[in-house]
């Protein structure tokens, strides 16, 4: 605990915008929850602009509203 899923539009990343991406994501996760660095764990789920709405939008943004701690300008 804690895990972090994020879902994002297809892009590529190299190994060390991955790295960046997971360290400063854990730091502020490790101060959030005063965890160890252990705890965390962190995916990436690419999700097509086509399939947007139907997979994210839909059902994590618009229904999920109560648990959103930022929600899009969108």
């Amino acid at each position: 605990m804690p895990h972090l899923s994020i879902k994002h539009f297809p892009k590529s990343l190299a190994p060390d915008q991955q790295a960046r991406l997971a360290a400063a994501l854990t730091a502020a996760v490790q101060e959030a929850f005063a965890c160890d660095e252990g705890a965390v764990s962190i995916a990436l789920h690419p999700v097509g602009p086509e399939l947007w709405d139907e997979q994210v939008y839909r059902p994590e943004i618009t229904d999920g509203r109560d648990a959103l701690i930022k929600t899009p300008a969108y």
